[in-house]
């Protein structure tokens, strides 16, 4: 490519020129909503779920010691009398806050006189209990707001286990935000809801994790509210320890199984003054189990994910852990993170465009390594940010634009401004040679 000789300003084109990337990106992001590019979709799919920020999570964060004042404890394959006696034997240990993440419905599967007196023995276990107790709750939309809010953060109908089983507890909302449309489907989960309203009613409800800490620490989540978000991210620190299937990150929560509770194979000192978290956490530990699981960012398969990685209530402890010890991830706004990726890529667009004036044979081989090194740069530094400091750097869109950049920006000189250029010219002369008309 010969030397450009462009007459007008480069900052004027620049800015047309970026313009022009951005018309183009929307362009292409709206033809790929009609699956005109699934045929090529094969590599999509395995990286459509993964973040930069999950190479920190897995990989470069080194993993904290234990976090004492959460103890997880399975429910297994206990039924109702189990459970009871797991909640009553605890209890006795004068733990501060009990959390259960489960419902209860009814008075059991089988309707059986025997399932009726476990279900009464349940509840009256958890009518007694005398640590403070929280109960989950999903707040959720009828089919009515479905229809006029779906996809929005508004919600009607308040779901709880029956009123008999949570006469002593408070209820907290145990949503996570999976982008899962059915239960069976990959369930990955970055973020949570602090709090949600339920309209009609007026209640305000916090989160699941929140409400332990709360009751826990009374100042803990202040900090956590003040922050005013409708999702934060999770600050992950790692699974509960478990001594059958290790891993780096299996060292952040104590944990139970089932039996050891029944046979009170426990040191007391680890429950009092402590928040235990019942739930489901498999069969037993160490079982090869996927069902009820949660792809994470410490999933250590970073890309095209085979199995999940993570226990519900494990999460609802890596959240009640980071309100615990103020430790948020912090994030630049929507707005903030467009007007970025903008500037970004109309600094590129302008020193490409100083090489395309002046340095025209250079052209090519210069921009794509310019282009090569500047996003290898960036997303180090997103990775690093994240790994030091927890801020996470949202720039995909900006990336986007700097890596279509170079192309782009020869369309608009070849294409587009000479374009634009002859139809001025056209309407200029026109003008020109457009008759006066006396008067």
């Amino acid at each position: 490519m010969a030397k450009q000789k462009i007459k007008g300003s480069i900052w004027v084109d620049s800015l047309f020129a970026t313009v022009f990337i951005y018309l183009f990106m929307y362009v292409i992001s709206n033809i790929s909503a009609f699956k005109i590019f699934d045929a090529f979709d094969s590599i999509g799919q395995a990286l459509e779920d993964m973040e930069m920020t999950d190479i920190a999570f897995s990989q470069l964060r080194e993993p904290l010691p234990p976090d004492t004042s959460i103890v997880l404890v399975n429910f297994g394959p206990l039924d109702r009398q189990g459970i009871a006696d797991q909640l009553k034997i605890i209890d006795k240990y004068k733990p501060k806050v009990i959390g259960i993440d489960s419902f209860f419905k009814g008075y059991g599967y089988g309707g059986t006189a025997e399932d009726t007196l476990k279900t009464l023995y349940l509840t009256e276990v958890l009518n007694n209990i005398q640590a403070e107790l929280v109960m989950v709750a999903k707040v959720e939309q009828t089919d009515s707001l479905a229809e006029k809010y779906a996809g929005e953060e508004m919600y009607d109908y308040l779901y709880l286990s029956d009123s008999m089983f949570i006469k002593n507890a408070h209820a907290a909302i145990a949503n996570l935000d999976t982008d899962a449309e059915f239960q069976d489907d990959i369930k990955i989960c970055r973020k949570f809801p602090p709090k949600r309203e339920v309209l009609g009613t007026g209640e305000e409800y916090l989160a699941f994790a929140a409400k332990m800490a709360e009751l826990y620490d009374p100042s803990s989540t202040k900090p956590l509210l003040e922050r005013d978000k409708d999702f934060e991210i999770i600050n992950y620190r790692g699974d509960f320890v478990n001594f059958f299937d290790q891993s780096r990150f299996s060292t952040r929560f104590y944990a139970l199984d089932w039996y050891q509770v029944l046979q009170e194979d426990f040191v007391p000192e680890i429950i009092e003054g402590k928040i235990v978290l019942f739930g489901y956490l498999g069969e037993e530990f160490g079982a090869a189990q996927w069902e009820d699981k949660f792809f994470t960012p410490l999933n250590t398969k970073i890309a095209g994910r085979a199995n999940p990685d993570m226990f519900g209530p494990v999460i609802h402890a890596n959240i009640t852990s980071m309100i615990l010890n103020r430790d948020y991830v912090d994030s630049l706004t929507e707005t903030q993170e467009i007007v970025l990726g903008v500037i970004l890529c109309y600094l590129n667009v302008l020193l490409f465009s100083f090489i395309y004036r002046n340095m025209g044979v250079w052209y090519d081989g210069a921009t794509k390594l310019i282009q090569v090194i500047e996003v290898m740069l960036i997303l180090f530094i997103i990775i690093q940010l994240f790994a030091t400091v927890s801020f996470k750097l949202e720039i995909s869109i900006g990336l986007f634009a700097v890596a279509l950049a170079g192309d782009l920006l020869e369309v608009y000189y070849g294409v587009v401004r000479n374009a634009v250029m002859k139809l001025m010219d056209r309407v200029s002369k026109r003008k020109r040679k457009a008759p006066v008309v006396s008067e």
